[in-house]
């Protein structure tokens, strides 16, 4: 039996620890009380007065259609985004495994566009695909596609989650291929011995040996999509055309800031805070379940 480890000075530990709880205390627990506090206020249109209401905000955001639109909006995004932005960067990382010579430049410029801002990544895809002076959309309409994401929803949608898939390819690359690197190769060498193919070894032995990295993406990844992209969508569509892109995060704002509607706001900043938490929650109840650690 190990000894057991002690501290000889009993403050030390506390010492330690508090400049993390203090950050903790004042960038999160502060702010999420305050949003929670205001969140029961409503004030007049003029800001002089304030009255508190209890839940009076939240029962007329989860009547508001706008916001069930968002909500809607919110999911197809989220789903569409870390698929994509898995599934691309799963395959750039088996093709990185394989490559032997130049691998470490070919897995540095795959690592990259990871360093560019939400912002730019999305002002790079509206500028490639602008309707009136993007190369790309230039290619589709000479192919004889009406493209035109600032007036057709769907297409805004189409170029929303390339941009944001495409900034988060580089982060789940990085992860995929340190996951593939902890594999033993002599488990691939004899299932190859065996006669089991390149497909069949993929399945059958690399992807469940990726389990515990593909479950730790798929919470950072939903957790992206819903808080981290809205840089994206204020670049790229500005919630449009017609909210076909208004995204919870970016209505929070969107009431806020711009129509100062504080107490709306701030209820929805809750509620989205209790989405992801609840979603975080039954990945790690069911999800994990699927999940072996070797």
């Amino acid at each position: 039996m190990s000894p057991r480890v002690t501290f000889p000075n009993k403050v030390l530990p506390y010492l330690l620890l508090a400049p993390q709880l203090a950050i903790t205390l004042v960038f999160f627990y502060w702010p999420a009380s305050q949003a929670l506090y205001q969140s029961m206020l409503r004030e007049d249109p003029f800001g002089l007065s304030t009255k508190f209401v209890w839940f009076q905000n939240f029962a007329k955001v989860l009547r508001d259609p706008n916001y069930l639109n968002s909500l809607n909006v919110t999911l197809i995004f989220a789903v569409a985004t870390a698929v994509i932005s898995m599934g691309v960067a799963l395959v750039l990382a088996v093709m990185a495994d394989r490559v032997v010579r130049g691998r470490g430049v070919y897995r540095t410029l795959l690592i990259w566009p990871y360093a560019v801002a939400p912002a730019i990544a999305g002002m790079l895809w509206l500028f490639m695909f602008n309707p009136t002076m993007g190369s790309f959309a230039y290619i589709l309409r000479a192919t004889g596609y009406n493209w035109d994401p600032l007036l057709n929803g769907n297409q805004a949608m189409v170029l929303l989650v390339s941009a944001a898939a495409w900034k988060q390819i580089s982060y789940n690359f990085l992860f995929f291929v340190a996951g593939l690197q902890a594999i033993p190769k002599s488990l691939i060498e004899a299932a190859a011995i065996d006669g089991a193919g390149p497909t069949k070894r993929f399945w059958t032995i690399v992807f469940p040996l990726l389990a515990p990295t593909t479950f730790f993406l798929l919470v950072i990844n939903t957790v992206y999509a819903f808080f981290d992209t809205f840089g994206i969508v204020h670049a790229v569509t500005g919630g449009g055309p017609g909210k076909a892109t208004e995204t919870l995060v970016y209505k929070v704002y969107s009431d806020g800031f711009v129509n100062l509607i504080l107490g709306d706001s701030a209820a929805q900043s809750v509620i989205l805070m209790v989405i992801v938490i609840a979603l975080t929650a039954v990945q790690f109840r069911y999800v994990e379940r699927r999940v072996h650690y070797g």
